[in-house]
């Protein structure tokens, strides 16, 4: 992104002020210092300069929270101007209480013909760029928290690898929600610029989308919860910054997506309007609402979980013999209970001598096998790759401009464009946060079962 901007500033290098190259270039290398920290010594626990060390942390903290505030600005007003410029062709008397929002452009021409793909391709990389810094504060956070922490070398064992096998359900569920999320994606693009009609219809899908997929995510986050209910396992009550600060931040990126959905259910039933998409946008609002908390309960409760111990205990050998004698017992001779004298009588040429697993042994009258083992994991693998590929669809839409909010009317309508507009430059940042957030959470998750 920033090469993109040093690009746009050679092109109007005559009218435009140096400033707009020395930011971009001042910004890159913070970001290649800022990752190589990050890279090697994100895992280092600061045992001197305590003072120093708390300072310099915590500043950097708030920076890349300045420069994620500054992102989300950009981001906002690019949207409106983009959003006036397609409801002036739309819906006049809605483009009048818009405002006058033209795009500034510089008072000269271009020195060369790259300038509008460099600021026409800027704008699809702020996402990126909004998730980058908002991720680096939280670890830079973490790492503020521990310095000076003793740690228990007892409980800080790295988790093995996970285990893929099994995984076919929920992969294949999610690479279809994410191949449907990319075909709403164009279509609600595509269709949203024309009639008032095709933009109706258009606000419809994405409802209708938004519906089967919430519906998906709260059930497979139930099932998930209930396995966990149904295990009866204490909880790990030890001392974690990163996981407390997993629970408040999954909690509290959560109160924006309430906060707009809670004003679209408002706005739904006190509308005096009536387009087709009235009661299909209260539905989805109210699964917003219950998709977060149920999720939020499955992936507090799988960071909280003690780990299961993996030690079974070794199952007995059980040897079948095959002699001219008839063996007790069904073919199966417990050798440990035989005496030395009885074992030196034996002939030797007494036949050959077989293993056989314990799976193959004649269970006795009213014995059940055990179900069978790793399911319970397999499952909650599952459930957890089909979450993480959800949550990324439902950041990509609203993040690269699929934004209903601002295109139904419903809620511009009830308390005004200015309000709205306000609740969503709010809202919609941490929105996309949360999803971002989740997905690294059900990582961890997944690294855990």
């Amino acid at each position: 992104m920033d090469s993109f901007r040093i690009g746009y500033y050679v092109g109007y290098r005559s009218c435009v002020s140096v400033l707009l190259c020395v930011y971009p270039v001042l910004h890159a290398t913070h970001t290649v210092a800022q990752v190589h920290f990050l890279w090697f010594h994100i895992k280092d626990v600061i045992k001197s300069f305590e003072t120093f060390e708390r300072f310099g942390v915590i500043h950097a903290v708030f920076t890349n929270l300045l420069l994620w505030c500054n992102g989300v600005m950009s981001e906002a007003e690019h949207f409106l101007r983009n959003h006036a410029r397609r409801v002036s062709g739309i819906d006049p008397e809605r483009n009048q209480s818009l405002g006058e929002r033209e795009e500034l452009t510089p008072p000269c021409n271009c020195s060369t013909s790259t300038c509008s793909i460099f600021a026409d391709s800027l704008y699809y990389l702020y996402p990126f760029n909004i998730e980058y810094h908002i991720f680096v504060s939280v670890m830079l956070f973490v790492m503020w928290k521990n310095i000076g922490r003793t740690l228990d070398l007892h409980r800080s064992r790295r988790p093995p690898l996970p285990q893929t096998q099994g995984l076919n359900v929920g992969p294949v569920l999610g690479l279809l929600a994410l191949t449907s999320t990319v075909a709403v994606l164009v279509v609600y693009l595509t269709h949203v610029e024309q009639s008032a009609v095709t933009r109706q219809a258009a606000v419809s899908m994405y409802y209708v989308y938004g519906i089967v997929m919430l519906l998906s995510m709260c059930a497979a986050s139930a099932v998930g919860l209930l396995i966990y209910r149904a295990e009866h396992r204490p909880f790990d009550t030890s001392k974690n910054p990163s996981r407390q600060l997993d629970t408040e931040l999954l909690f509290g990126s959560a109160v924006g997506s309430w906060l707009m959905s809670w004003c679209s259910i408002v706005s739904v039933l006190s509308s005096s309007s009536s387009p087709p998409y009235r009661w299909s946008n209260g539905l989805y609002s109210l699964l917003i609402v219950l998709e977060k908390y149920v999720q939020n309960l499955f992936i507090i409760e799988s960071l909280y979980r003690q780990e299961e111990s993996e030690e079974l205990p070794a199952a007995p050998e059980v040897f079948s013999v095959t002699s001219s004698l008839a063996p007790p017992y069904g073919g199966i001779i417990n050798r440990a209970y035989e005496t030395q004298e009885r074992a030196l009588e034996e002939p030797e040429d007494s036949g050959p001598m077989y293993a056989r697993k314990p799976s193959q042994v004649p269970l006795s009258a009213g014995t059940t096998l055990p179900p069978p083992p790793r399911l319970k994991k397999k499952l909650l693998k599952n459930i957890v790759l089909f979450l993480t590929m959800c949550n990324i669809c439902m950041w990509i839409l609203p993040a690269f401009g699929c934004r209903p909010q601002y295109d139904n009317g419903l809620e511009a309508e009830t308390f005004g464009f200015d309000i709205w507009t306000t609740v969503l430059n709010f809202a919609i940042p941490l929105t996309l946060f949360y999803r971002m957030h989740a997905v690294a959470s059900l990582f961890e998750v997944f690294r855990q079962i």
